[in-house]
């Protein structure tokens, strides 16, 4: 709980918040891309480990300062929310979700 006892989502709540964020070079979410690799709620704390279809993406920052923007509409104020971006396991398109690969008939 935070201090003001106002309660967290929890990391499902939150991934489908992430669903607003798009990646601009492919058309879709982060989350259906496979991008958001874990959502971990703990000691009032949020963290996001997320990665790039590729380490050279030229959107990397602004897909951050995206997800951080998300994340603020639903995370009480004061409450830390932290974003890593990984490189290990490196994305493929098998990450994606079903309903992904349909849409880019994969």
């Amino acid at each position: 709980m935070t201090t003001d006892q106002e309660p967290l989502p929890g990391p499902e709540a939150l991934r489908e918040v992430l669903r607003a964020v798009i990646d601009p070079e492919a058309g879709m979410n982060i989350v259906d891309l496979g991008l958001v690799y874990g959502i971990t709620v703990e000691n009032d704390v949020v963290r996001v480990a997320m990665t790039m279809t590729s380490p050279a993406c030229p959107m990397g920052e602004m897909m951050i300062d995206e997800v951080r923007a998300a994340l603020s509409r639903v995370v009480p104020a004061g409450v830390p929310t932290e974003v890593e971006l990984v490189w290990s396991p490196p994305w493929d398109p098998s990450m994606m979700s079903e309903a992904a690969r349909r849409h880019f008939q994969w």
